[in-house]
């Protein structure tokens, strides 16, 4: 069947047709594909044209031949594929930059996991402790503020914030080198 032929029974829907049209061309395509792209990427991509032939059969204009249009199709979908595949290493590669220091710092890891534990850690304090505790180291209040704020004694905050730091330091002394620090 000719080119024409073959164009005007694939726009009547026929099975034949298309199945003709891609035992001849899908191969070629794919070969003249991988010479901008890899195998794998080549084959998905000339099975995407194919599809696209499919869906559009009724609506498609071919000017020219037949056999131009696959290959300037598959031409252009190579290099639209080049092109989004650089525009995703630009991405990366800009994303790479801005945390690359994380990637580089092993402690970066260890200090997300300490924080992780640490605020399990306060949120598991009784409930009077976990406030006061929270008041006294992040909400930079003073005790007197503090006792004023619960309605309870100094000596009470006091009792307070020393026992959760005990109770901390028992459910953090895997991590107490780096959490130093907050105590």
């Amino acid at each position: 069947m000719d080119e024409s032929a073959l164009l005007d029974e694939l726009r009547r829907g026929n099975n034949d047709a298309y199945k003709q049209l891609f035992i001849t061309y899908y191969s070629p395509l794919c070969e003249f594909a991988s010479q901008y792209i890899s195998d794998d990427d080549a084959e998905e991509l000339v099975q995407e044209l194919m599809l696209y032939i499919w869906e559009t059969r009724e609506s498609i204009i071919i000017e020219s031949s037949l056999k131009s249009y696959l290959f300037t199709a598959t031409k252009h979908r190579c290099l639209n594929f080049i092109k989004k595949n650089q525009y995703h290493e630009q991405v990366h590669s800009s994303i790479y930059e801005k945390l690359k220091d994380q990637f580089e710092d092993p402690d970066y890891y260890l200090i997300n996991d300490l924080t992780e534990q640490i605020e399990k850690a306060i949120n598991d304090l009784p409930e009077n402790y976990k406030e006061t505790f929270t008041l006294s180291r992040f909400g930079e209040q003073t005790n007197v503020q503090i006792a004023a704020m619960q309605g309870v004694s100094v000596k009470t905050v006091e009792y307070r914030i020393t026992q959760s730091l005990k109770i901390l330091r028992i459910k953090l002394k895997d991590y107490l080198l780096f959490a130093a620090f907050l105590f």
